[in-house]
């Protein structure tokens, strides 16, 4: 009798105990600099292996990167097979151009669908949108949790670098796209370069309340942020600037446990011209 009181005992708290459950993701940003011979001793094949050793360190479940080149894209799969990347080349749709790719870990994630829109007015056709210098795209993926069954929509992008009006209306299409995209429960991911530091109207559009409103992980993270705010070097290992501009922003269903601007050198240089941003994210009322 002893014995069937303590089993109905067991059984009796396992729904609680599944209910504490929580899962746990790192996601990161990246923008890895083109390949562009006139970078000299910072060109990108002086600072591969730098790089893709430093996200294979890492090693977060989700990795967004901007100004990916076809050969660079070529080089990120083959140095980091632990990953599949999705998202297509802005310039044609295809393979000509800078890509914006998405990857995942393969071990963790099912992809169900994916794809790759324009920030202009005409999403579905390659080309540039209002006062953009060069087409911008944001990738994205629908992931499937293989152990959590978990339903996560990750979005990639790369916002203009001189279009003021461009900046502002892609970030109002990205929320507009994710807001209609997400489905019941499913928890949304947007990061990227967004060169929007926090005091912008585009950043805005992104955190303001309403509607498809995203939070950004850096301003809930529980733990104090790590490393310093600014996100863009120029190389320059001693420059530090006030305001990132590479931002993880995610739904209201997330818990932000920490935050931090990556810093590591290597011999001395930086991998690229803008840190990585990294973010420990949680899901269920166990977090």
């Amino acid at each position: 009798m002893r014995f069937l009181l303590a089993l109905l005992a067991a059984l009796l708290a396992l729904p609680a105990a599944a209910g504490e459950r929580s899962d746990r993701y790192s996601a990161m940003t990246y923008n890895i600099r083109l390949d562009i011979a006139s970078d000299g001793d910072n060109a990108w094949p002086h600072r591969r292996n730098a790089l893709t050793s430093l996200i294979a360190y890492y090693a977060p479940d989700l990795v967004g990167m901007q100004e990916v080149l076809p050969n660079q894209k070529q080089a990120v799969e083959a140095d980091l097979p632990a990953y599949r990347f999705v998202g297509v080349a802005r310039d044609n749709g295809k393979d000509k151009g800078e890509f914006s790719p998405l990857g995942f870990r393969r071990d963790r994630f099912n992809l169900i669908a994916s794809g790759t829109f324009w920030l202009s007015p005409t999403p579905d056709v390659p080309g540039k949108g209002w006062d953009a210098t060069y087409p911008r795209i944001a990738s994205w993926a629908r992931l499937r949790d293989k152990a959590a069954k978990r339903n996560l929509l990750v979005v990639n992008t790369h916002m203009d670098h001189v279009g003021t009006i461009a900046r502002l209306e892609g970030a109002r299409q990205i929320r507009r796209w994710t807001a209609a995209q997400r489905t019941t429960n499913e928890t949304v991911v947007l990061m990227g370069d967004f060169n929007s530091p926090t005091d912008s109207p585009p950043y805005a559009a992104i955190v303001e309340p309403g509607a498809g409103a995203l939070r950004d992980t850096l301003a809930i993270s529980r733990a104090p942020h790590f490393g310093p705010r600014g996100t863009f070097t120029g190389f320059k290992i001693e420059q530090v600037e006030p305001a990132p501009i590479d931002h993880i922003f995610v739904s209201n269903d997330v818990v932000v446990l920490r935050h931090a601007t990556l810093t590591q050198q290597s011999g001395g240089r930086l991998p690229s011209d803008h840190y990585p941003v990294l973010a420990d994210l949680c899901l269920g009322k166990g977090c």
